[in-house]
């Protein structure tokens, strides 16, 4: 072990002991010994102060040797902390992206039945079309081939034709034919603009956007989830454009009608009894509420306190991952500093409530999320 004296300590040691000569001196009259431990003692002093400057500016510069790695050592931590924040942010973004690709993938097989339903009708009403347009053709052949000649009336040939061609049922029916097949297009483009709507990434800044419209076009494309298990019912009040990355209220939405469904589907398991799924908007103030309603088998009181944690799920293995409505609550409470809460009555349904704000966070919150 090294010891390492201070100079002010050591001239503190000489001046206590030239003070101490020199009264031992006086003492044993020995009188010349005062002047020489006083002079020591001043040049001690002397010496000491410029010892005590040389241990301030060396003290000084340690504690700015201290402070400077200290003040490095914070940046660099503030620097970590911030790739940590970004990392997370961007890690949250990828995961509601993939949900959101999930989603589209587990939506696809009930997308094209979607589709494939009124493709079918537009498909069997233009063949009745086509087969139908043959007799007419034949038909007015007859008649042009029946007046080019000079004919004048309707010979028992025309009549004949006329009856084989079913002239009347055709004259009903082709219109009819012709509506269905428009209804069916109809049908297949809302989906589809549904899907493309639901899928289209979202914009770096939010924007004002329909909810109703929104909502509507998620049940569409949602249809084959509850379809089966559940009567839709839906009330869609007056709101106002509400500010929002809608991509991501799309995704809320869905998550909770899906979540929905098969609640109801799980309660009513085993039979032929449907459930019932209501949606409500309407504006309340400076915010819109989104309400989701389910017949379903309501949460039970110990799961309610973990309804919104990551991977948490009451589902068997396989039918579900537990971020539906973590998901959920990261884009309406983070993101658009809205709330997401729910009502449950177990054997009875759960209602789900989303609020938002009409012009979206407060600026502050949003550069921070």
């Amino acid at each position: 072990m090294s010891w390492q004296v201070k100079p002010t300590t050591v001239g503190l040691l000489v001046i206590a002991g030239c003070f101490v000569v020199g009264v031992v001196g006086l003492y044993v009259e020995m009188t010349w010994l005062a002047p020489v431990a006083c002079v020591a003692i001043c040049w001690t002093i002397w010496w000491l102060r410029f010892g005590l400057v040389r241990e301030m500016l060396q003290e000084g510069e340690a504690q700015r040797k201290q402070l400077a790695e200290s003040h490095a050592s914070l940046a660099d931590a503030h620097a970590r902390l911030r790739a940590a924040v970004v990392a997370h942010s961007r890690m949250g973004n990828e995961l509601r992206q993939a949900h959101k690709l999930e989603a589209v993938g587990r939506l696809a097989a009930g997308v094209a039945h979607e589709i494939n339903t009124p493709i079918q009708y537009v498909s069997d009403s233009l063949h009745f079309v086509r087969d139908a347009v043959v007799d007419l053709t034949a038909l007015v052949e007859k008649y042009q081939a029946h007046f080019a000649s000079g004919g004048s009336g309707l010979p028992k040939e025309l009549h004949e034709a006329e009856s084989a061609a079913d002239l009347t049922y055709l004259l009903a029916n082709v219109p009819r034919a012709l509506d269905r097949a428009v209804d069916g297009i109809a049908r297949v483009a809302t989906i589809v603009r549904s899907m493309k709507q639901f899928a289209h990434p979202d914009r770096l800044e939010m924007e004002y956007a329909d909810l109703n419209q929104a909502i509507e076009s998620t049940l569409a494309i949602a249809r084959n989830e509850y379809k089966y298990v559940a009567d839709l019912l839906t009330d869609l009040g007056e709101l106002p454009l509400v500010r929002c990355h809608l991509g991501d209220i799309n995704q809320a939405i869905l998550n909770s009608i899906v979540n929905a469904a098969q609640a109801i589907a799980v309660k009513n398991q085993g039979s032929n009894v449907k459930g019932r799924i209501v949606v409500k908007t309407r504006r309340e103030d400076d915010h819109v509420r989104i309400t989701v309603a389910d017949t379903g088998t309501g949460i039970a009181e110990l799961d309610r306190e973990r309804i919104f944690e990551p991977f948490f799920t009451t589902k068997e293995v396989g039918q579900g991952t537990g971020q539906g409505l973590a998901i959920a609550r990261a884009v309406v409470a983070e993101k658009h500093a809205g709330s997401i809460s729910f009502e449950s009555v177990l054997g009875k349904g759960t209602t789900f409530h989303i609020r938002l704000r009409i012009d979206g966070p407060p600026q502050a919150q949003q550069e921070a999320a």
